[in-house]
Formats: structure tokens, C-alpha cells, sequence
């Protein structure tokens, strides 16, 4: 999901990382803080004691975001669920569930465990901001804690929100998935309920940035935007896993593969099978042991008038276990494979015989006609 992430340190086992975008958000609160937030709070100090204080409350936040994420993996974990890791990015953090819940009452807890953390911290950063204070007095440590008691109270208050896939619309799903035992339905339930929500951000944004509201209204359009798409895309996700469960490659695989001898030339390999049977890739054989593959890139990699004298395993790509699957594979586990890397065709086998090949395009055909001709799917956790 966030490939340029950089990972900084592991805690309780799991990975913490920062996508760049974090960055710019960690400026802009830094800025906010340091020409809005303090002077008000603390008239008559430096511009240098603000920024001081800004980048201070801005890790406070950015450990407070690694609370609430933590929080949600330390639940998950204790179900037996996959964490790949905590990232955050421009719109706050995500703890990376690598499976959906088992059943509602994980999806309940987990899903609830970041508000609770944040509502915590608030109560928290209330309680030492009135502790530090010295009577109408709010000094510089009151002053950052009365910031990070605020902006938790809203990051749990926000989350609250009802809306797929904030926390309250995965709350909210549990909830239907518990009456109706069915997560497609709830899922779909939810996530239409954060697409509304989204669009709504989105409106109110625009009508506050014509009515002068400046930057927050941008900031409102990009957070309605980002909801919205995270719930069409959680559904279509969902959607994608019924579709392909309990199948595997050899289910959908093609079988009649036009192949290729390892010694055969370059120039045979284009004219013979690439034109002749409209294929760009070619699995390459040495007898019935299969070696590699070989596609259009390779072959633009030699001159044409060196082709016929260049043989096929000049241009190959060998067989390894990123080029190929075995027969008895997940679908599931073939489409991630796919989709996360840039991969587009998979060879299918067993030891180094070449059974069939699979693609990508197979893969979205067959979501495709299921979708077109109705299929119902019924996803238990």
C-alpha cells in the first residue's frame, strides 16, 4: 500500500513506518502551531521558543498516532491476526491488517481500541496540562499538553464517525455483520455510509474554501477524498477475495501455452510464435524441463539485424520463484502477488514442468463475468 514507506524501528514486533507524504504534514502542523496556535496561547514570546514548541507537540501527535495504531495491532495480534506493520502518512496512520477479522466481536474490539487509546491520552494530556499549570498561568508545558489533550480528543471523536473505514464504520460494520452473520453486506452497509460521509467532507470543504476559509477547506476536500476512496476500494477488495476464495490457479489457468526451445533464435521466436499466435510472453523449454520465459522487452533489447543470430536464452528471464506459482496456489494469493508487484503473467508448475500460465488479465476477466452475471458471495469472517 505505501511502497516508499521507510521503516524506523520495530515496537512489540511490529514495524513502524513513515511514508513521505508524513512529512509534509509534520511541516504544516509545525507551521500552524508555531504562527497560530502558541502566539495566541503564549502572547509576547519568540518566534524561536514557538517553533521549538511546535516541533515538541508535533512528535506528541506523532506519538499519540503510533499509540492509537498500536493499540489497534496489539488487539488484532491477540485474535491471531497478521499485522504487516504501522505507517504513517499524510492523513494520520494505518495499522496494516494483512486479513479481515475472523468474526464481529474482533472486528468490534479491534476497531475500538484506537478511540479508546486516544480518548485515554486526552483525558491524559488534560489532566498533567492542569497539573503543570501555575493558576490562570499556562506556561510552555501547559501549552503543549492542552494541545495534545485537544487534537486526541478529536482524532478519537473523528474516528468515531461512523463512516467505513474510520474506526466507528468498522464498529458499525461489526454491529451489522453480528444481526445478518453476512461481511459482504455489511461491508457494502458501511462502506456506502463512508462514501456519503466522504462526498460531504467534500462539499462542505469546497463551499468553505469559496467562502474564504482557506487552507482547511482544502485540507476537508483531501480528507473527504481519501474516505471516499478507501471505501469503494475496502468493498471492491472484499468483493475480490469472495470472488476468488476457495480456488486456485490451476482453476484458471491456461493450459495451451505456446512455448519455446532454449536454443531456438531470437528472430524464430518472433516470427514463428510472438506474430504468428499474438503472444508477448513465451515460456522457454530445454526438452520438457522448463527454464525460464521470454517476452517483448527482451527481445527490443537485441538489434533486429542480430536477432537470428542470437539464440532465445540470451533474452530469457529464468525460472525462479517470483516467475512462477504452483497449481494448487490461492487465487487470493496469486492476485496479491500480481497486484503488488510488476508482474503482470505468472508461469504455473510443478518442479519444472510448466503446467499452464496465468495472468492478470485472466484474473480481472473472471471478476469481471462474475460481477456481470450476478454471482451472489457470501463471506464468512
Amino acid at each position: 500500500m505505501f511502497k516508499n514507506a521507510v521503516q524506523l524501528f520495530e515496537i512489540f514486533g511490529f514495524k513502524l513506518k513513515v511514508d513521505p507524504s508524513w512529512l509534509l504534514i509534520a511541516a504544516l502542523i509545525v507551521w500552524s502551531l508555531s504562527t497560530s496556535y502558541f502566539p495566541d496561547v503564549l502572547p509576547g514570546q519568540s518566534a524561536t521558543l514557538y517553533t521549538v514548541l511546535g516541533i515538541i507537540a508535533m512528535l506528541g501527535m506523532f506519538t499519540s498516532l503510533i499509540l492509537h495504531e498500536l493499540s489497534h495491532s496489539v488487539v488484532a495480534q491477540s485474535y491471531g491476526l497478521k499485522v504487516g506493520g504501522i505507517t504513517l502518512f499524510i492523513f494520520g496512520g494505518v495499522a496494516e491488517l494483512e486479513e479481515e477479522p475472523h468474526d464481529p466481536k474482533s472486528e468490534f474490539q479491534i476497531a475500538i481500541a484506537g478511540p479508546l487509546m486516544s480518548l485515554f491520552l486526552a483525558a491524559l494530556f488534560y489532566g498533567l496540562s492542569n497539573l503543570t499549570a501555575s493558576g490562570a498561568e499556562v506556561g510552555l508545558a501547559g501549552a503543549v499538553l492542552g494541545y495534545l489533550a485537544l487534537i486526541n480528543l478529536v482524532l478519537a471523536v473523528f474516528n468515531l464517525v461512523p463512516a467505513f473505514p474510520l474506526d466507528g464504520g468498522r464498529m458499525l460494520r461489526a454491529a451489522i455483520w453480528h444481526f445478518t452473520q453476512d461481511l459482504l453486506r455489511a461491508t457494502r452497509i458501511s462502506s456506502r455510509i463512508g462514501t456519503a460521509f466522504g462526498l460531504f467532507l467534500m462539499l462542505t470543504g469546497a463551499f468553505a474554501v469559496f467562502s474564504g476559509g482557506g487552507i482547511g477547506g482544502f485540507w476537508q476536500i483531501l480528507i473527504g477524498f481519501f474516505i471516499l476512496n478507501a471505501s469503494n476500494g475496502s468493498y471492491q477488495n472484499l468483493l475480490v477475495k469472495a470472488a476468488l476464495r476457495g480456488k486456485t490457479a490451476a482453476s484458471l489457468m491456461s493450459k495451451q501455452v505456446h512455448t519455446v526451445d532454449v536454443e531456438t533464435s531470437i528472430a524464430d521466436l518472433v516470427d514463428n510464435v510472438m506474430l504468428r499466435h499474438g503472444v508477448s510472453f513465451v515460456p522457454v523449454l530445454s526438452g520438457d524441463t522448463l527454464m525460464g520465459y521470454a517476452d517483448t522487452a527482451g527481445v527490443r533489447s537485441i538489434d533486429k539485424e542480430n536477432r537470428a543470430s542470437h539464440p532465445v536464452s540470451g533474452i530469457m528471464v529464468p525460472v525462479g520463484a517470483d516467475t512462477t506459482v504452483a497449481p494448487d496456489a490461492p487465487l487470493n494469493a496469486v492476485f496479491k502477488r500480481m497486484a503488488s508487484s510488476s508482474r503482470r503473467k505468472l508461469m504455473v508448475v510443478e518442479g519444472r514442468r510448466l503446467v499452464g500460465v496465468i495472468s492478470l488479465s485472466d484474473l480481472m476477466h473472471h471478476l469481471a463475468l462474475e460481477q456481470e452475471i450476478g454471482t451472489k458471495f457470501r463471506v464468512e469472517g
